[in-house]
């Protein structure tokens, strides 16, 4: 079996790595730090939770143990998508580097311009920064790039989702052509690809699990449930959830609960506090010394809960999360490899819990193509009366009265047609009015008409000046 000490590292590297409870490494850290200590192109293809972090700044630690670094030009770079896996990779150094003289910074959103500034004027040797904020440090003159001796893009599948390819590009070719570039994925997009085969010179590819497959540590499951109504799924769904806690009762030590908008990260998170669970969001509109908190929290077990967004699915190593609820399916079938990879993680047991309704079954049926196995499916905890049938008040409804309309007949109608419409209707007996044209609008009381009687010419009392008119003209 190798161990660390069999990798060519240097003596103050491997007393670091003895220091932090470490002996054998991992199979993408087997096949990546000698590579790299090599000079060459490593291109590393590994699912979530296998060590890749190591696999980068091992090597750099001990390749960045001579030299020096000059004001605004950094030796190394190590891009990462989210503030808090490039927080995290900055830990690491310090983990390991804390038997070397090396100096570091970080470069990510939320924090002041001017302390980053300083930082980078004195001189560093490893920047570990988001896409986004180097960029902003470039453009203001405050940063080169052509110092850099090692580049390394960490979780590039997520940067390409998170739409930072564009960015990635410039930064590469800010760099000088002679940089040894490490690139780490957890899957291999064709953009991705196409990326590495531009901006990798022959690299070593070291492929260490079937692309997208989850751990085998981890249970996975899913709970099928039916909303009664529309206007109920979303608390019918928070009340499973709950459920489900409840059942896995003393086995769920901590958890994350992974929803796909930021809006249901706060309300999720409120509702489980409102019933008592110690849960704290995490996502990325708050600000960044709300998320540090939230996130040291939860790493050292006095936060149970952790509901985020996707931007906590990548990368972040907190070792003993017992469980992951899926509270929406994801949309995209990659992340569900990453999101459920935050438990089962260094050879520990783990447990995912999925919760599907029957909207989701498309991005259901695209994890189970992409994991290539069926998830096994289990009953809603929540009983059925209370959640998947209607009540009884929905039930014994008593409907609403039909109104009542007579019908009138057509003009042309038959006559046997117009009697069964006046059977229907029955009225008091009247004589039948004649046919009456319909009645204009009454305007200042002209044009009525009393009883609805029509008027035929003068009737019988005309005038006599008239009749005597008429008279003269029939005798002439």
């Amino acid at each position: 079996m190798t161990k660390f000490s069999d990798l060519a590292l240097s003596p103050k590297v491997l007393k670091a790595v003895e220091a932090a409870g470490y002996e054998t490494p991992t199979p993408i850290q087997e096949g990546a730090i000698p590579a790299a200590l090599l000079g060459r192109d490593v291109l590393g293809i590994a699912q979530t939770g296998t060590g890749k972090t190591a696999s980068f700044t091992l090597p750099m630690i001990h390749m960045l143990a001579r030299g020096r670094a000059r004001a605004r030009m950094p030796r190394s770079l190590v891009l990462c998508p989210t503030r808090e896996l490039a927080a995290q990779v900055a830990e690491n150094f310090d983990t390991y580097a804390q038997n070397v003289k090396l100096t570091k910074a970080l470069l990510i959103g939320g924090v002041s311009f001017k302390e980053q500034d300083l930082l980078i004027d004195r001189g560093v040797d490893v920047l570990i920064a988001t896409p986004g904020r180097l960029l902003d440090h470039f453009e203001r003159g405050k940063l080169l790039l052509t110092g850099i001796e090692i580049m390394v893009v960490d979780e590039a599948d997520r940067m390409l989702d998170m739409g930072f390819i564009p960015d990635i590009e410039r930064i590469f070719s800010l760099t000088p052509f002679t940089r040894q570039t490490l690139f780490f994925s957890a899957t291999m997009a064709p953009e991705i690809e196409r990326i590495t085969n531009t901006f990798l010179s022959n690299p070593e590819r070291i492929e260490v699990a079937r692309q997208a497959t989850a751990s085998e540590t981890i249970t996975q499951e899913v709970v099928m449930i039916k909303p009664s109504r529309r206007d109920r799924a979303a608390k019918e769904k928070r009340d499973v959830l709950r459920a489900i806690i409840e059942r896995e009762a003393e086995g769920c030590t901590n958890a994350i609960v992974f929803c796909n908008r930021k809006s249901d990260v706060d309300i999720v998170s409120k509702s489980l506090k409102k019933h008592g669970l110690d849960a704290a969001p995490i996502h990325g509109d708050l600000e960044q010394s709300q998320r540090t908190k939230t996130l040291d929290a939860f790493r050292d077990g006095s936060l149970r809960f952790l509901v985020a967004s996707d931007v906590a699915a990548r990368g972040l190593d907190v070792p003993a999360v017992s469980h992951v609820f899926n509270y929406d399916v994801p949309t995209h079938s990659e992340d569900y490899v990453h999101r459920i990879g935050r438990t089962g993680r260094a050879g520990r047991e783990g447990k995912a819990i999925m919760i599907s309704a029957p909207a989701d079954g498309k991005n259901l049926d695209a994890i189970e193509r992409l994991i290539a196995k069926e998830i096994p499916r289990t009953e809603n905890p929540v009983q059925s009366t209370s959640v998947d049938a209607p009540s009884s008040a929905e039930t014994t409804e008593t409907p609403k009265p039909r109104r009542s309309r007579s019908r009138k007949p057509k003009p042309d109608a038959p006559k046997a047609e117009i009697e069964a419409t006046n059977t229907e209707t029955p009225v008091a007996e009247a004589t039948p009015a004649p046919e009456q044209e319909p009645q204009q609008r009454n305007r200042g009381g002209r044009g009525r008409r009393d009883g609805g009687n029509k008027v035929v010419g003068m009737g019988d009392h005309m005038p006599s000046f008239i009749a005597k008119s008429f008279e003269e003209r029939k005798a002439s």
